[in-house]
């Protein structure tokens, strides 16, 4: 349960420092809940997604199925913490609308889905987890519009930094147990 949670707060962290850019945008009706759903919703689909993959592959590769997770951990992770130390692109948006909303969610969750395959090592139910994903991400989602809105975008690449440095981490524990 604790590798879920701690999966869900890195896994999250994309979406809460794109919500923080988001939010210091100015102030727009809804877009905690807006931004929440969107995000949380397509974070818990991709990990599925990829947790069916890891399924469909891991008797082929279940001797080196710690190494894969770890390398498509590390992987993510890297790509989060280059990220964070980059310009985001939520700086050129001009108006939030549904279907940037929906390029976002998939933007940033398409590490999920690589990130899915690891669930298959865990001994924990795929559906909970995934659940359990969604809602973190929802709720960091909600709360990082709110945060955008008041201080503006200091923690932005600060969040997808941590994020990726979990991420990392996950994937040593994985070798290493």
């Amino acid at each position: 349960m604790f590798e879920v949670i701690v999966l869900a707060v890195a896994l999250s962290m994309d979406a809460f420092a794109v919500s923080i850019g988001l939010g210091s945008k100015g102030d727009h009706r809804g877009l905690g809940l807006k931004a929440g759903l969107f995000f949380g919703l397509f974070q818990a689909l991709m990990p599925f997604i990829g947790y069916l993959g890891g399924k469909g592959v891991l008797g082929w590769v279940e001797a080196y199925a710690h190494w894969i997770a770890f390398g498509l951990l590390a992987l993510i992770g890297g790509k989060m913490i280059y990220e964070g130390m980059q310009e985001g692109i939520e700086e050129n948006l001009a108006a939030i609308t549904n279907k940037m909303m929906l390029l976002l969610a998939i933007a940033t969750s398409i590490d999920a889905m690589a990130a899915g395959f690891s669930l298959t090592l865990l001994d924990f139910n795929p559906y909970l987890a995934c659940a359990i994903i969604g809602v973190t991400t929802f709720a960091f989602s909600w709360v990082g519009v709110i945060i955008g809105k008041r201080s503006g975008t200091w923690l932005e690449s600060r969040a997808e930094i941590f994020g990726g440095v979990v991420l990392v981490l996950i994937g040593v524990k994985m070798l290493v147990v």
